[in-house]
C-alpha cells in the first residue's frame, strides 16, 4: 500500500531548465525509469535493442550499464522494488530479468507474443503482470518462470496496464482501432477472480451518456489509449487519448468518466504518449507528439508549463521517486533527458 507524504510539494515546485542530456541509444527511446534505492540510476529502453542504466549525476561516464539481451527493440523497463533487477520486454516475445549489479540474465519468460508492457505487482514483487500484441494479459511469478494467472477477453494489442494502488484491481488498456468494440479499449479487472469488473470506459470517447448501439453508430472508429495511470491517493485513474487529451475516470465502481474535465493542450498524434503523476499526486505530466513535456495541476487539469524537449516526440515521463523537482523523459529520436 502506497502512503501519502506528509509533506505537500508546491506546485512552484516544478522542472524547468535541461539538467542532463544522456546520449547513448541509436534509436527511439520507449521508457524510463528510476530505480527505487538507488535514486541517481536511471533504466532506458530502446528501439536499437539495448537496456541503458544511467548514473545521471556522474560527473565521469553516465552510462553504467548496457544490456543487450533482448534480439529485437525493447519496449518496456522497471526497476524491481528491492532495486536489484531491472525486468524488460519486447518484441523478442519475452520478458527478462536482469540482475544489475552482476550484469547477468536471471530469467527468461518466454512468451507467444510481442511483450509492449510489464508492471510489478505494488505489493508482491515477485509477482509481475505482463500485456503484448495478441491481447494477452498473463500475471507471472518470478520464483518459478511461470504464469499464475490468464485474463482473456478476446482483446486487441494491449498498450498499457496499470495496478490500483491497493493491488487488488488493475487496468487493461488495448488497441480497438481496428474493430468497432470500444467497450473493450479499457477494463478494470480483479486481479484475484480474472474477471472484469467494468468495461464503462466506452463512454470515454462520447460527450453525452449514450448506449452501446449509439456509441457503434457515432463511433465507427474509436481512439486509442496508450497509457494508463492511477492517482497514487485519490480515487481516479487516467487515460491517455489519441484524440490528443487525457480522461479521467471514477477508480470506483461503476468507473464513470468525467465529462467536465480533462487535460488537453499537448499531442499525441499516433505516438506511444505516457504520462505519470508526480509522487506527492499534485502534478501530471505527460509528453507530446511536439516533442514538449506537459506539467498540469492534477486536481484543476490546468496546464502549469510547458518545456520544450525535443525536436521529435517525446514519448515517456518519470518523476523522480526523491526529489519533487526533477524529472526523466525520453525522446523518438534516442535522447534521454533530466529536467529539474
Amino acid at each position: 500500500m502506497r502512503h501519502k507524504p506528509k509533506g505537500r510539494t508546491q506546485l512552484s515546485q516544478i522542472p524547468g531548465k535541461l539538467s542532463v542530456a544522456l546520449h547513448g541509444h541509436a534509436e527511439a527511446v520507449n521508457a524510463v525509469h528510476w530505480s527505487p534505492t538507488h535514486v541517481h540510476l536511471l533504466a532506458s529502453a530502446g528501439m536499437d535493442q539495448t537496456i541503458c542504466i544511467w548514473n545521471v549525476w556522474s560527473r565521469g561516464q553516465k552510462k553504467a550499464r548496457v544490456f543487450s539481451f533482448h534480439n529485437a527493440a525493447v519496449k518496456d523497463v522497471k526497476w524491481s522494488q528491492q532495486g536489484s533487477f531491472v525486468l524488460s520486454c519486447g518484441y523478442d516475445c519475452s520478458s527478462r530479468l536482469i540482475d544489475v549489479e552482476k550484469g547477468l540474465e536471471s530469467l527468461i519468460f518466454r512468451d507467444d507474443q510481442v511483450v509492449g508492457v510489464i508492471k510489478f505487482h505494488p505489493d508482491d514483487s515477485n509477482l509481475f503482470l505482463s500485456g503484448g500484441s495478441k491481447g494477452r494479459l498473463r500475471l507471472w511469478d518470478v520464483r518459478t518462470g511461470k504464469v499464475v494467472h490468464e485474463y482473456i477477453r478476446g482483446l486487441g494489442p494491449i498498450l498499457d496496464v496499470e495496478f490500483s494502488t491497493d493491488g487488488k484491481q488493475f487496468v487493461s488498456s488495448s488497441d480497438v482501432s481496428g474493430s468497432n468494440i470500444s467497450e473493450n479499449s479499457i477494463i478494470v479487472w480483479d486481479i484475484s477472480r480474472q474477471v472484469p469488473l467494468s468495461n464503462e470506459v466506452r463512454d470515454i470517447f462520447l460527450h453525452h451518456l449514450v448506449s452501446i448501439a449509439e456509441i457503434f453508430m457515432v463511433y465507427a472508429e474509436a481512439y486509442t489509449c496508450p497509457c494508463v495511470r492511477y492517482h497514487p491517493f485519490d480515487p481516479y485513474f487516467v487515460a491517455q487519448s489519441n484524440g490528443n487529451y487525457i480522461a479521467i475516470f471514477s477508480s470506483k465502481p461503476p468507473f464513470k468518466l468525467d465529462k467536465y474535465k480533462r487535460y488537453e493542450s499537448h499531442g499525441v498524434s499516433g505516438f506511444p504518449i505516457k504520462c505519470n503523476f508526480s509522487l506527492d499526486g499534485e502534478k501530471l505530466a505527460s509528453g507530446s507528439s511536439d516533442g514538449s513535456i506537459y506539467l498540469y495541476n492534477s486536481r484543476s487539469s490546468v496546464l502549469v508549463k510547458k518545456i520544450k524537449a525535443y525536436e521529435e516526440a517525446c514519448v515517456d515521463i518519470a518523476f523522480h521517486p526523491i526529489l519533487s523537482n526533477v524529472i526523466a523523459s525520453c525522446s523518438w529520436n534516442g535522447d534521454v533527458s533530466v529536467f529539474e
